[in-house]
């Protein structure tokens, strides 16, 4: 830089006090995402996803307290109405051009712009070019935190929002769309994820934006350092989704978290118990534990998993038509069937209400007052007692029984049916949402074995 340069800087900060600096950035189109420029070289997948996503118009003004740019509410005017390109950007197209010439004429969001207006309204009839400036300056709406209006043309010197804001906003959105248990689970991950901004002086005074990719990826980093790729990755789409509802809700411009990797777990799966196995706790549960072994039985009978077993109540049984109602992790309300042997199990249920729970916790209905996973893991803890009697180590659960008969019913229909035969009428009794999720489950459980190949290794 040359020391003339130099000169003629200093001389004109000093005579009239102005930095030689720009007080506003060039208006730019957010586009969901991507290049609107190769357009049509995307994806119709990448294309979709894009235009699910709002498109707006965004620039930054420098604040007259801070001296630095800050970044002003987003400008949408309607065009995300639309579900084209071509009519989003033709709307953000005139926004951005008219944007352009008000801040170039003097426009400022920290101070009053009744004069300006007058003067663009007097300039539009001379030059036509601006037919009414009021709508373009002082109706043009923009989301933050809640949806009300902004208007660009107010003072507006708290245009961010802090850590703390951003994370209420989105936690209390969550707790309206998730069940207790998953939440509390939810709440938990997102909570020590602030706790740990704390470590690296990221209060929750902070503005959101300064949580970066970078920040997000170190976070993930320690928790993979301290527990499990799998609890990493779960941290991971818990974060993804808080920072998702923050996009949807204009707080930021984009969810970066989406493009951070996922890591491959192995998952955790119990064990199939043995024949033996399997017939001696049934024998210890019948005569020491008659509630737990009903439990047991509906989770082998009816391959249900603990916790929708712990759902069940009286009023979900239909003895008459033989079949049960009960609320899964895949969809709202899943019928089944219930077979005979399971049927002939259940005690008089006639003297319980509709209300009770089939299962409390020490009985065959009644009430039963607590959060679905205190439930679950109290008959968990019910059964540690008996894998300890027969030594079953970590690898055995609940869980084990619905492998164990699922595997037993794939193996009898296989002697008989074609393979493909076999997983359509599985898929009815198991209750998997897909043939492919079956598939994977079988795989993952053993369930198909050959035949003896002795002879092809002679």
């Amino acid at each position: 830089m040359s020391s003339i340069f130099l000169l003629l800087r200093t001389v004109y900060d000093n005579v009239y006090d102005l930095p030689m600096k720009i007080d506003y950035s060039e208006p730019k189109i957010y586009t969901g995402g991507v290049d609107i420029n190769h357009w049509s070289k995307l994806t119709k997948k990448e294309k979709d996803s894009a235009l699910k996503k709002n498109w707006y118009v965004y620039y930054a003004f420098r604040n007259p307290k801070t001296g630095k740019l800050q970044r002003q509410p987003y400008i949408k005017g309607g065009a995300n109405l639309y579900k084209d390109r071509k009519s989003r950007l033709h709307i953000l197209k005139v926004i951005q051009t008219s944007l352009l010439i008000i801040l170039e004429e003097g426009f400022n969001p920290y101070t009053d712009n009744t004069s300006l207006k007058e003067y663009l309204l007097k300039r539009s009839k001379r030059k036509g070019e601006i037919s009414d400036p009021t709508p373009k300056v002082s109706t043009v709406q923009a989301t933050t935190q809640s949806s009300t209006p902004i208007h660009i043309e107010e003072d507006n010197e708290q245009n961010t929002i802090t850590i703390e804001e951003a994370f209420k906003l989105a936690l209390e959105l969550k707790e309206r769309m998730m069940s207790s248990d998953s939440f509390t689970k939810y709440k938990s991950r997102i909570n020590r994820f602030r706790k740990w901004l704390l470590t690296k002086d990221i209060t929750s005074k902070n503005d959101i934006s300064c949580i970066t990719k970078k920040i997000v990826i170190q976070h993930l980093n320690d928790v993979l350092q301290s527990s499990s790729p799998r609890n990493r990755n779960n941290t991971r789409t818990d974060l993804a989704s808080l920072f998702q509802l923050l996009e949807d809700n204009d707080i930021i411009p984009s969810n970066f978290i989406q493009k951070i990797n996922v890591l491959k777990a192995v998952p955790e799966r119990n064990k199939t118990y043995k024949p033996h196995e399997q017939k001696d706790i049934f024998e210890y549960l019948k005569k020491n534990d008659p509630v737990l072994f009903l439990f047991v039985q509906f989770i082998s009978y009816n391959f249900l998993r603990p916790i929708e077993v712990c759902r069940v109540k009286i009023g979900d049984i239909d003895l008459k038509d033989k079949k049960i109602y009960i609320r899964a992790k895949n969809q709202p309300v899943k019928i089944k069937i219930i077979p005979d042997i399971l049927i002939n199990q259940l005690p008089d249920l006639s003297h319980c209400s509709k209300d009770d729970f089939l299962f409390t916790e020490s009985q065959i209905g009644g009430s039963w007052d607590t959060k679905e996973s205190n439930k679950r893991d109290l008959y968990t803890k019910k059964f540690k007692k008996v894998k300890d009697h027969f030594g079953l180590d970590s690898n055995y659960g609940l869980y084990s029984f619905r492998h164990t008969f699922i595997t037993k019913v794939y193996r009898e229909m296989a002697k008989t049916a074609t393979p493909f035969e076999v997983k359509s009428r599985l898929q009815l009794i198991t209750g998997h949402a897909t043939m492919n999720a079956l598939e994977q489950y079988l795989r993952d459980i053993d369930a198909a074995l050959p035949d003896d190949y002795s002879k092809l290794l002679q």
